[in-house]
């Protein structure tokens, strides 16, 4: 599976300004003391993440970053895919040259695997993380993604 750092922490910071921004902006470098990632690397990710516009910046004194739309209106795909991470288990890239002659014995399995992790991903709301967060010292947490079928279980 190719869900790198670049993803992971994307969400995560994603997640850290919804859960603090409240009457201000967040900024990296506090996004980078709460969750041990570097400020440099945040800098990369947030021009990504502007770009798509799933954050805007707020220049000056008490500057930083908000969340540029409602928290349901974003999803973990959307977020992973805006800083150009791609969701591929196959071994070729989706390329179908896993062998010389074409693709792998296994291509379709992989592929199908793709499409349910996007259709996961997709499914789970930046809203839904921060109730998940929320809730998290009640125990065992459920939720339902938007648009996938079964409840998810996450334990706290």
């Amino acid at each position: 599976m190719r869900l790198t750092t670049k993803g992971r922490f994307a969400v995560t910071a994603m997640l850290d300004i919804a859960l603090y921004e409240a009457d201000k902006p967040i900024t990296l470098a506090g996004i980078s003391e709460r969750q041990s990632i570097s400020l440099s690397y945040l800098e990369q990710l947030f021009s990504r993440l502007r770009k798509q516009g799933l954050v805007s910046s707020v220049r000056g004194p008490g500057g930083g970053y908000r969340i540029a739309k409602a928290h349901h209106e974003i999803s973990v795909s959307d977020i992973i895919t805006a800083v150009d991470e791609q969701i591929d288990a196959t071994q070729c890239g989706g390329n179908e040259n896993c062998h010389e002659e074409g693709r792998c014995m296994t291509h379709e399995l992989w592929a199908s695997l793709n499409g349910k992790i996007l259709e996961y991903l997709s499914g789970v709301s930046l809203a839904d993380m921060v109730e998940m967060q929320r809730k998290k010292g009640a125990g065992t947490v459920h939720f339902s993604p938007r648009k996938c079928g079964s409840d998810a279980t996450v334990a706290a």
